[in-house]
C-alpha cells in the first residue's frame, strides 16, 4: 500500500466541486484510501445500509460513486442488473477484479453530474458522494436522480457526517438538500433512516 500524499488544494473561497484530478491523486497515494475493505466501521455501515433498503431484490440499480467495488460486491445479490459508475479509473480497475464473478454487475467511468447514465432505475444510491459536489451541482445532481428513478424507486444516501476540510459541502448538507424536498409537492418521500456517531443514513422513495 502506497502511503499518503498531499491532496490537491481546493478553494475554500468558491467551494466547486471536487474535480477528477483530486480523486486521480488520492487514488494514486493509496489503492484504498478510505480502507473501505478492511475497516470494521464500513463494514458495519455497509450492513446497515442493506438492512435499511426497503425491497429485498430490485431490478435495474445505480451505485454512483461504486470506488473500489466493496459495496457493490455486497450489494449485486439483491439486484438484477447493477451498474456502478465511478470518476476513477484507477478505482474501477479494482472494482472490475473484485466483481469479475458476478454477471449482474456493470461498472462503467464516469464524471456526474455532466454525465448520467442513460435508462432508468428502481435504486440508486449516493453514498459518500454527494459532499463532493458544489450546491449547484448537487442540484442537478438531483435532478438527474429525480428522472433516473422509477416511480416507486428507493433512493439510498449515505454520508460521513464531520466536516472535511477539502469538501464543498458536509454530510448533513446533502441530507437536508433532499429532505427539504419531501414536502408534500415535492418528488421525494422520507422512508426514515438514522443517524450514527460519524454517519447519516436516509432512504427516500420517489412520487409518482
Amino acid at each position: 500500500m502506497k502511503s499518503i500524499t498531499p491532496l490537491p488544494t481546493v478553494n475554500k473561497d468558491q467551494p466547486n466541486t471536487l474535480p477528477p484530478d483530486y480523486f486521480r491523486a488520492v487514488y494514486q497515494a493509496n489503492d484504498d484510501p478510505w480502507n473501505f475493505a478492511a475497516s470494521p466501521y464500513e463494514q458495519a455501515k455497509y450492513a446497515a445500509s442493506l438492512a435499511a433498503l426497503p425491497q429485498e431484490q430490485y431490478g435495474r440499480a445505480l451505485e454512483i460513486g461504486c470506488s473500489i467495488g466493496v459495496f457493490t460486491a455486497q450489494l449485486a445479490p439483491r439486484c438484477q442488473h447493477l451498474l456502478g459508475v465511478d470518476v476513477s479509473e484507477a478505482a474501477l480497475a479494482q472494482a472490475r477484479a473484485r466483481c469479475a464473478a458476478l454477471p449482474q454487475v456493470k461498472l462503467q467511468k464516469m464524471t456526474l453530474p455532466e454525465d448520467f447514465p442513460a435508462g432508468e432505475f428502481d435504486l440508486i444510491t449516493l453514498c459518500e458522494v454527494g459532499y463532493y459536489w458544489s450546491r449547484p451541482d448537487l442540484a442537478r445532481a438531483a435532478a438527474h436522480l429525480e428522472r433516473a428513478l422509477v416511480p416507486g424507486g428507493h433512493l439510498l444516501l449515505v454520508h460521513w457526517l464531520p466536516a472535511v476540510h477539502d469538501y464543498p459541502l458536509t454530510g448533513d448538507e446533502v441530507h437536508d438538500f433532499f429532505l427539504a424536498r419531501t414536502a408534500t409537492s415535492g418528488p421525494w418521500q422520507h422512508l426514515g433512516g438514522h443517524r450514527d456517531e460519524k454517519y447519516r443514513l436516509d432512504v427516500l422513495v420517489r412520487r409518482a
